[in-house]
């Protein structure tokens, strides 16, 4: 009587636990497929081809050029002498949300990314004088630090002058900032000289998408990093 009770207890454990496999399954294979499949959930930005290359002179009177930036991520911009009064991008929010960002993170290694901000007329043209504008930054961005965000004079046009599947960069109109689209833009560069974003800067949300893009990018190299 007693191997007959313990039989039938083995029984009822055993259908007990198939049900409770039975109820768990769908959550296991959720969880298992969702682990395997997070490599192919990561998202990367895409590769629009090389920059062409460029050189400028930044606020020290220093000749630069693209080639010595090769192991950084570089925001390309425009700014003018009246901002943050009159800017075709909002210099304010490129502060808040990416120069701070960058200069309270910049001792991590391999991680480093800057800004080269281009001081043009208002009209796409170069400006030579960099002190007006290199003083206002200094006034709006705490800890500025020139080695993280540039001051440059050099042709930005050139720089912009990208063209993707028939459409340019270069687009002329009274709608644009002294009626040249690109000195309102923000172009993602990556550590070999390829755009891989390109995004208006005259709000938050664009400013605030373009560093949530540079966060990709820098995912994109901790995982090259950690295969090697």
């Amino acid at each position: 009587m007693a191997i007959k009770m313990t039989k039938k207890s083995a029984d009822q454990k055993k259908k007990a636990l198939l049900a409770l496999l039975l109820v768990l399954a769908p959550a296991l294979i959720l969880i298992l497929i969702s682990s395997i499949g997070c490599e192919h959930r990561f998202q990367k930005l895409g590769d629009f081809g090389a920059v062409k290359p460029f050189t400028f002179v930044d606020a020290d009177n220093k000749t630069r050029t693209l080639s010595e930036f090769k192991n950084d991520i570089l925001i390309i911009t425009t700014i003018q002498n009246e901002c943050p009064n009159a800017c075709a991008i909002s210099l304010w929010h490129l502060n808040q949300l990416i120069y701070q960002h960058i200069r309270k993170n910049s001792h991590k290694k391999m991680k480093q990314v800057r800004i080269i901000s281009f001081v043009t007329d208002g009209k796409g043209n170069p400006l030579k004088d960099l002190n007006e504008v290199k003083a206002s930054i200094k006034d709006l961005a705490e800890g500025y630090d020139p080695k993280l965000w540039i001051i440059a004079n050099g042709n930005a046009r050139k720089i912009y002058d990208i063209s993707n599947n028939g459409q340019t960069l270069l687009q002329k109109g009274e709608k644009y900032f002294g009626g040249e689209a690109f000195q309102e833009l923000l172009l993602l560069i990556d550590k070999k000289g390829h755009l891989r974003m390109v995004l208006p800067g005259k709000e938050e949300g664009l400013i605030r998408r373009m560093k949530e893009n540079i966060a990709l990018l820098q995912k994109e190299y901790d995982k090259i990093n950690v295969r090697k």
